[in-house]
């Protein structure tokens, strides 16, 4: 049996990197014949090829294929740095759409969404932060044609990368008479209209990737629902399922840095001369197991969350990360010693590892704050009495706000 999966994964490896070999340049990075500019050719080529989504049905893009088939072709793909890989693990909007959307918004927005049209996050307001079930954002149904629309009203707040975002995943109230998780709806916000304004938030690290959104009186057709009317807090656990995946997998690196084969701490110790230092070695040591054990630990979630849909074992892995990437910024500062101290252009190492520690805080905040994974792990997980709410069965427009 061993040797048959073997088999049918050098199998499926020859025929990959054979079609790549016929339609992707290499050097160039980009499709043959394309221009590089443009990723949207290529993104239309690789998902009629069924290598976008290989996990999801022939009938939606697919091939069909299960975890570890995508595995062999997401590492294929990453080798000679295909772009577009992997959307059915790392396109939140599609993904989304795909599990829970109805036939006909899969067949309307998927093709779009898995060809450059990229989705934000339109979850977090000024007063629901950690508590996302308390959105105020109201979405009020109007009659027209093709069931009619929802006209929007609401703030947004820590929405990342606005500005490009052809789609939001709006979580919206559509009941006021019900306890707060039961009259949420989950819409495909369309972005680009009136009524829409985004404001970047100035962040530490000296980026502007989060922003403010301001909704007044925007439109979204009734067809962008996804799952149920009122049923948007199941649709909301799915997509914070795969976004906490991406997270729980490891932060954005910054740009511009370029990888190295070797881990990022032990390239370290080694460029300042501290890699025979016992004690660091120790701790380097302990930092990368960290990274090996959260790997494996991601690994037994990606199966769960492909059979179930969403897995609460995603908790651990984004809590996980959120430690490995303070941890190795400790680390770091310690091997630069008073080194760390320095920042600019001149002192690449001291900036790096400034800018890491400043970005680790996102991580340990946004898809739910290390806090909230902790109260997720503690009741989902390990069985303990649910963190009493007073408000949980209260009509939601009789909850106090802020």
């Amino acid at each position: 049996m061993e040797n048959n999966v073997r088999e049918s994964e050098l199998d499926l490896a020859t025929e990959v990197n054979a079609w790549l070999d016929t339609h992707w340049d290499d050097e160039k990075r980009c499709g043959k014949g394309m221009d590089k500019s443009d990723p949207k050719p290529w993104l239309e080529k690789l998902l009629d090829a069924g290598y976008a989504v290989p996990t999801w049905s022939p009938e939606w893009y697919g091939r069909g294929l299960n975890s570890a088939q995508a595995r062999t072709i997401d590492r294929i793909f990453r080798k000679r740095k295909v772009i577009g890989r992997s959307q059915d693990r790392y396109n939140l909007g599609a993904v989304t759409v795909y599990r829970l959307g109805s036939p006909e918004l899969k067949t309307e927005l998927l093709r779009d969404m898995l060809t450059g049209s990229f989705s934000c996050l339109l979850y977090s307001e000024p007063n629901a932060g950690s508590d996302l079930a308390g959105v105020r954002t109201k979405a009020e149904w109007q009659a027209g044609p093709d069931g009619g629309e929802y006209v929007i009203s609401g703030q947004k707040v820590w929405t990342s990368n606005a500005n490009e975002a052809t789609y939001g995943m709006l979580l919206a109230r559509t009941d006021w008479d019900v306890p707060k998780h039961g009259g949420i709806s989950f819409f495909i916000f369309p972005m680009k209209q009136a009524g829409v304004e985004i404001r970047p938030i100035n962040q530490i690290t000296g980026e502007s990737e989060f922003n403010e959104i301001f909704i007044t009186e925007a439109r979204v057709p009734a067809r962008f629902i996804v799952g149920e009317l009122n049923g948007g807090w199941k649709v909301l656990q799915t997509a914070l399922a795969y976004e906490r995946l991406i997270m729980g997998e490891g932060a954005t690196e910054r740009q511009g840095k370029e990888k190295s084969k070797l881990p990022p701490l032990v390239e370290l110790a080694k460029r300042h001369g501290k890699l025979d230092d016992p004690v660091l070695r120790q701790k380097i040591a302990q930092a990368v197991a960290y990274r090996q054990l959260n790997a494996l630990n991601m690994q037994r979630a990606k199966a769960e969350i492909l059979a179930n849909g969403s897995s609460s074992l995603m908790s651990l892995g984004k809590l996980a990360m959120s430690r490995i990437q303070h941890g190795e910024a400790k680390v770091a500062a310690e091997i630069l010693g008073t080194a760390s101290l320095l920042d600019g252009e001149e002192f690449t190492d001291s900036s790096d590892m400034n800018f890491d520690s400043a970005k680790a805080y996102m991580n340990s905040i946004g898809g739910g704050s290390d806090q909230i994974q902790r109260n997720i792990i503690s009741e989902r997980i390990l069985g303990m009495p649910r963190e009493m709410e007073v408000d949980r069965n209260m009509p939601f427009r009789d909850v106090k706000s802020g």
